[in-house]
């Protein structure tokens, strides 16, 4: 049974019912306050934790005034805007007395189908952790459309742990659980309490019912599952509304944890090693030995590239003697890797003519 305090990196979804009140418009700060608690606590026990948050149009729309009725696209868009600043601005002030550090990041679907862009969001990401920074994330409302929306925080918060590599997910939500059936309309529903494969007959189970101000259901939280657990990343769903509600889950408030069969960096390596490389490039003597210890590729040790491949892009590395030494995610294009070969890391700039990342393919990009 997975434990949040036994967690090395957490994720956790925040709900616009949970944040804002559905009467008022308000933000619930002393619920807010509480949460902070428990992120310290998290942070406490060396854990990373990165919040998905929704809430930025309820709170938006509550101070232009747009009342409760459906919004238009550009209302929406408004709203966020006007949102977002009072949603960091909470988060910040939340977490500011425990000596906690706050960043704001917006993503679209874009960020995480471009693969160019799904490493700049994991490369910021984890900078910001390594410097014990708290990540608030959260949809870019101000500019997303229908084709490049998530359209739940859900999937989001699914995403985001699958990139920075978290071991658990939690969504707070308004059920405190996956059921057989919906339990507000079925009085015989019973809750798991751990699942540890989702199958066609789990599926069936999930209901369309979204709440209030929120906009996923049981089958979004369903999806998210299926994406977190197969990146290795267990997920719990529990409810959120009683102050303190990670350290409520800790000691055994109501529940369903989806398992995971693998831990996050397997998963990665896997997902890596099986796409087909774009190019290849060959690595001497020097780097192969640093690479099986654990090092990042730098193009220092680069000899030779082949290939058309872009940033983001997987690529073969190829050691002395012709020997595959494994594959990885490309920092630079094929064109930028040919140029910076055989220099030192503090030689890209000058040599590109614009600053680049120290390392052309980072070991956590990698798969040997």
């Amino acid at each position: 049974m997975a434990t949040l305090s036994a967690a090395r990196r957490v994720v956790v979804k925040i709900g616009s019912a949970l944040l804002v009140d559905r009467v008022s418009g308000a933000l619930r700060a002393g619920w807010l306050h509480s949460l902070a608690e428990d992120v310290a606590w998290l942070k406490g026990q060396g854990a990373d934790v990165i919040l998905v948050s929704s809430g930025s149009i309820a709170l938006g729309r509550g101070v232009l005034g747009l009342g409760g009725t459906d919004l238009a696209l550009e209302q929406s868009q408004a709203a966020a805007a006007v949102g977002q600043i009072r949603l960091a601005r909470a988060y910040e002030e939340a977490l500011t007395p425990y000596d906690i550090k706050t960043a704001q990041v917006l993503v679209t679907l874009e960020d995480s189908a471009n693969r160019r862009r799904y490493l700049n969001s994991r490369a910021t990401l984890e900078t910001l952790l390594g410097l014990g920074v708290v990540p608030i994330v959260n949809e870019n409302d101000t500019i997303a459309t229908d084709e490049i929306r998530y359209g739940d925080n859900d999937r989001l918060a699914a995403q985001v742990a699958v990139t920075v590599g978290a071991d658990q997910l939690i969504l707070l939500s308004d059920v405190d659980g996956f059921y057989s059936a919906n339990p507000s309309e079925d009085p015989t529903a019973t809750r798991y309490d751990v699942i540890d494969r989702i199958t066609p007959e789990i599926e069936r189970m999930a209901g369309d019912a979204g709440s209030g101000l929120s906009k996923g259901g049981m089958k979004t939280k369903l999806m998210a599952a299926q994406m977190a657990t197969a990146a290795g990343c267990a997920m719990a769903i529990t409810e959120g509304s009683p102050d303190n509600p990670l350290q409520k889950l800790e000691n055994g408030a109501n529940h369903t944890w989806f398992t995971a069969t693998l831990d996050p960096q397997a998963a990665r390596k896997r997902w890596i090693a099986a796409m087909k490389p774009r190019g290849e490039v060959l690595v001497d003597a020097g780097a192969a030995k640093a690479l099986s210890n654990g090092k990042s590729l730098l193009p220092a040790g680069i000899v030779e590239v082949s290939g058309s491949f872009g940033r983001g892009d997987p690529v073969a590395i190829v050691g002395p003697e012709a020997r595959k030494l494994g594959q990885g995610l490309s920092r630079y294009t094929a064109q930028e890797s040919d140029a910076i070969k055989g220099r030192k890391s503090s030689e890209i700039e000058e040599t590109l003519g614009y600053p680049g990342r120290a390392a052309l393919i980072h070991r956590d990009d990698m798969a040997l």
